[in-house]
């Protein structure tokens, strides 16, 4: 990437877009484009078409999207499949048009099939049934992942496509019937040490395994890959270990100091049974992750700016 190219970040102020600009300013760039969703609907052809026209960016990084847990894409399914569709194809497409020099596209580990083999290999893509519960937004991504690839077959566009593991960090998401598990848990446990609970539940059996990644490894990652990668297909992004809803709510629990107990919902749906990314395509180019689980969990729920989250979602 060069210094002076002009950058796109849509979704700049989300978990991953403001983490990827975080990076990107202390590597040196500064020549930024922004648009809130206000000022940019993303979703409407026209307006996405005539702000590339206007603008012309150098670099694209496709970090937004309609994105929630368990619980959000199992209601708003009509919603996710259509809004991330439209995303995708109006910005790929609009950056084709006006001859951007690299996109990459963030896409989703729940692109993978529900009972593949695991760790989750790029090629096990397409070989299986999707989970039930967020199969409208795993189509959508599937789809950014295609779209990328057609362009580059087709037009020789450098469209590079990268799929993340499970995400925390700034910035994350703390509303309880849209965030993911991790948020979730974080407040739950800060909440019930508030109030002076005696336990806290836990949605499902607590038995799937889950691997996380600090959004700021993320962003990293990103930008060694926008440096180096040039290739069709897609790239997982994550640790490569990973651990049990149940470990995992007891070590937020030690963090955030409650001392009552857990208590599992098993009538909640525990979505798929395990979800690791096999990340050696990944390291096999150099790149590996740098912040552990714990001292990322320690890191977000030191900072203030997450208990005023917590207090923004409960005004929402």
């Amino acid at each position: 990437m060069r210094k002076e190219g002009k950058i796109y970040i849509a979704g700049h102020r989300g978990m991953v877009g403001s983490a990827i600009y975080r990076k990107l300013k202390t590597e040196g760039f500064s020549n930024f484009i922004f648009r809130t969703s206000a000022e940019l609907d993303l979703r409407n052809q026209q307006e996405v078409k005539d702000f590339f026209a206007a603008e012309k960016p150098d670099y694209v990084f496709l970090a937004a999207a309609k994105v929630g847990g368990i619980q959000a894409n199992n209601v708003y399914r009509a919603d996710f499949i259509y809004e991330n569709l439209m995303i995708e194809c109006n910005v790929i497409h609009a950056a084709y048009a006006n001859k951007v020099e690299k996109l990459m596209f963030l896409g989703s580990s729940c692109i993978y099939p529900k009972l593949a083999p695991q760790p989750l290999k790029e090629d096990y893509l397409l070989t299986g049934v999707l989970e039930q519960t967020n199969e409208p937004y795993a189509i959508a991504k599937i789809a950014g992942i295609k779209l990328c690839d057609s362009y580059r077959k087709q037009y020789g566009c450098n469209f590079i496509s990268v799929m993340p593991t499970n995400l925390y960090g700034p910035n994350d998401n703390y509303d309880l019937e849209k965030s993911h598990v991790l948020p979730a848990l974080i407040r739950k446990f800060h909440e019930a040490k508030v109030a002076g609970k005696t336990e806290v539940e836990i949605w499902g059996s607590g038995t799937p395994l889950r691997e996380f990644l600090h959004v700021d490894d993320l962003a990293d990652a990103c930008y060694y890959l926008m440096q180096s990668y040039n290739e069709e297909g897609l790239v997982n992004i994550g640790t490569g270990t990973d651990l049990s809803i149940k470990d995992l709510a007891l070590l937020v629990k030690k963090i955030v100091g409650f001392n009552g107990e857990l208590k599992f919902n098993a009538s909640k749906p525990d979505g798929t049974p395990r979800k690791l990314m096999d990340v050696s395509k990944l390291h096999s180019f150099g790149w590996n992750h740098k912040i552990d689980l714990e001292q990322g969990i320690s890191m977000v729920y030191s900072d203030p700016e997450t208990i005023r989250k917590f207090q923004e979602a409960t005004i929402a």
